[in-house]
């Protein structure tokens, strides 16, 4: 800090006069030299209180996750035969004699009971092959119903007496829808390394593992079990804070018998019609939270899942604010699930707020400093990115905002935070901490007044 020195030794200037002559000059330096606090651009920003609607970050917070049974299909009042499935058939005397016991499957999955018979599936046209008799039509009856019509068929071919027919039909096997489930929400498994010294002086940690991969999985769901909340459940279940929170389903297929690169591809559209003639939307996007009052986007039959649908959850992309000025330049990541303010961004940004008389240093904490101390810096710029690719500088007054929540606007990914002093601020801690004058004057018993001034500017 340079000094310079003015000597009045028979100054006929009285020392008030002084004072205000060295005031003057210091402003005029001041603005010659450009002071950030005076001339500063990125202080020339919009106040929030004119700030329009559509440039406010928008509020992540206020979402209730919606009931896991929209997720699924009712579970039926009666399973219903349809292509696909398989159907274990006994007949006494055609399938087996009395002197070999019937065959019976123990299925792998708890939820069907042991079956008896060989297997038959039920053909696209909804019929089963059996010996002796033409085609049974099963689709769309119950197993009762199917074996009902079986035995009718083996009596009307008089194969089989009435009062010696042992016929049994079961459910075998049911039948599967095939989907592929891509999740890019998936966490590897974290594990920490740590060594010590001899002495225990030193100890180094390595961390391997936890990043995000992508994962693929061919569900094949059973029939009745063909849904969202079932691929979900097998496939690691309900997406995480680190995805979208939506599950995105395609129901895609290829228009025609051409070569699919050759340009007759069916691109998707809002809606399409399936076999039955029913709407179908082709891309479906599901969320897992919405607000309150909102109205489901999705309709019932869109969670039902059909043959060669593709079942995605994307991952959510990481979100950041940077920040500057009189904080430490950093990148700061932006929460998932909760809203930040500008004044809660400025302390994750270890920036100083109503600190008054206190000073801080990495090195030795917080220490109060003599006089009147340091005016904490309450002018925030905030750089945002307007919707249609430019930028807009937001004036925020940081003490302002501690006391009116409107002031305190929400932080949005890609704002850059810049803190400075106001123009009274940066004057106030100029005059307290870096100008000073010290006058020596002698005015007793003397005909003219007699003094020395001494002034240290920057």
């Amino acid at each position: 800090m340079p000094q310079k020195g003015i000597h009045l030794w028979r100054s006929p200037l009285p020392a008030r006069r002084l004072a205000a002559v060295a005031a003057a000059t210091w402003m005029l330096c001041g603005l010659l030299s450009g002071c950030a606090a005076l001339t500063n651009p990125v202080a020339n920003g919009v106040p929030v209180r004119i700030l329009p609607d559509e440039l406010l970050a928008e509020s992540k917070e206020g979402f209730e996750f919606i009931p896991l049974t929209l997720l699924r299909q009712p579970p039926p009042e009666r399973y219903t035969l349809a292509p696909g499935d398989t159907l274990g058939v006994y007949i006494e005397g055609v399938l087996g004699d009395a002197e070999t016991p019937p065959p019976v499957n123990i299925p792998d999955s708890a939820e069907l009971p042991p079956s008896v018979g060989y297997p038959f599936p039920i053909r696209e046209d909804g019929t089963i092959s059996l010996p002796y008799v033409e085609p049974v039509k099963v689709a769309g009856m119950t197993v009762v119903e199917a074996e009902r019509v079986v035995v009718d068929a083996y009596l009307q071919k008089e194969i089989l007496r009435p009062e010696d027919r042992r016929i049994l039909v079961t459910l075998m096997r049911p039948r599967y829808v095939r989907v592929l489930v891509i999740r890019d929400d998936s966490q590897q498994r974290q594990y920490t390394l740590q060594t010590e010294s001899l002495l225990g002086l030193n100890t180094s940690r390595t961390q391997i593992g936890g990043r995000r991969e992508g994962t693929g999985l061919v569900l094949e769901l059973p029939a009745y079990q063909n849904d969202v909340l079932n691929a979900l459940t097998r496939s690691g279940g309900l997406p995480g804070l680190e995805s979208t929170q939506e599950v995105i389903v395609q129901r895609g297929y290829w228009d025609g018998d051409s070569d699919p690169m050759g340009g007759d591809y069916h691109q998707p559209t809002q809606a399409d019609v399936d076999d039955n003639g029913s709407s179908r939307r082709r891309i479906v996007r599901i969320p897992i939270r919405i607000r309150p009052g909102e109205p489901l986007p999705f309709r019932p039959e869109d969670v039902v899942l059909q043959n060669g649908d593709i079942v995605q959850v994307r991952a959510r992309q990481p979100e950041f604010y940077y920040t500057g000025g009189l904080m430490p330049a950093d990148e700061v990541p932006l929460p998932n699930d909760y809203d930040l303010t500008v004044v809660e961004a400025v302390l994750k940004g270890r920036g100083p707020l109503l600190n008054g008389g206190f000073n801080s240093s990495n090195l030795n904490g917080a220490v109060i400093q003599p006089g009147v101390g340091n005016p904490s810096p309450s002018l925030l710029a905030v750089l945002r990115q307007t919707p249609n690719g430019g930028q807009v500088t937001i004036r925020v007054d940081l003490n302002e905002a501690v006391r009116d929540p409107r002031e305190n606007i929400l932080v949005q990914s890609g704002d850059i935070l810049i803190l400075q002093e106001s123009p009274d601020e940066a004057i106030t801690r100029y005059f307290t901490q870096v100008f000073q004058i010290n006058v020596f004057t002698r005015f007793l018993n003397r005909n003219d007044a007699q003094g020395s001034a001494s002034v240290v500017v920057p």
